[in-house]
């Protein structure tokens, strides 16, 4: 009987002590006030990367879609994505990468928001932050009101993003 419930209790042990080193991680999003009717940002996925790997980026687990910035505001904030079983390092940078479907409403009227080039491989924002056992936050804030640069008409999207 002791032969069966010892290499179960080891077993047990070292799956109780790997997962011990382990964290959850959410990161969420919200908004300052700016003068559109909606700002939306379609969400394709969220990455983040550790201070001890520099060039591996982790992919969590995006609640992909189109976001209307304005609806995240005043201490509102949505999950744009989520990951278990994390390192529990200090996170270094979260990288958004957003689709095609980037609009601005302004009285009304839908416009098409452009990025350059270089925002289309990823938005990333510097964090420095310890994940923990248990679930870690991550809010950031996407703000509509410096991020959109309107031209002739046309309408930029320069995304700026500062964590909370």
């Amino acid at each position: 009987m002791n032969k069966i419930i010892l290499p179960f209790a080891f077993a047990l042990c070292v799956f109780a002590s790997c997962n011990k080193e382990n964290g959850s991680l959410e990161v969420k999003m919200t908004d300052a006030a700016g003068p559109y009717d909606k700002v939306n940002i379609d969400i394709q996925g969220i990455s983040v990367k550790f201070d001890k790997d520099t060039a591996k980026w982790v992919e969590l687990t995006p609640n992909k879609g189109v976001y209307d910035l304005l609806q995240f505001q005043n201490g509102i904030t949505t999950v744009v994505a989520t990951s278990n079983n994390l390192p529990t390092n200090t996170v270094k940078e979260v990288r958004f990468v957003l689709g095609t479907n980037n609009t601005v409403v302004v009285t009304g009227v839908s416009y098409p928001l452009t990025m350059s080039s270089q925002d289309e491989s990823g938005l990333k924002v510097k964090v420095s932050k310890k994940l923990e056992k248990t679930l870690s936050t991550l809010t950031i804030d996407f703000d509509a009101l410096e991020s959109i640069k309107e031209s002739s008409g046309t309408y930029k999207l320069k995304p700026v993003l500062k964590l909370k």
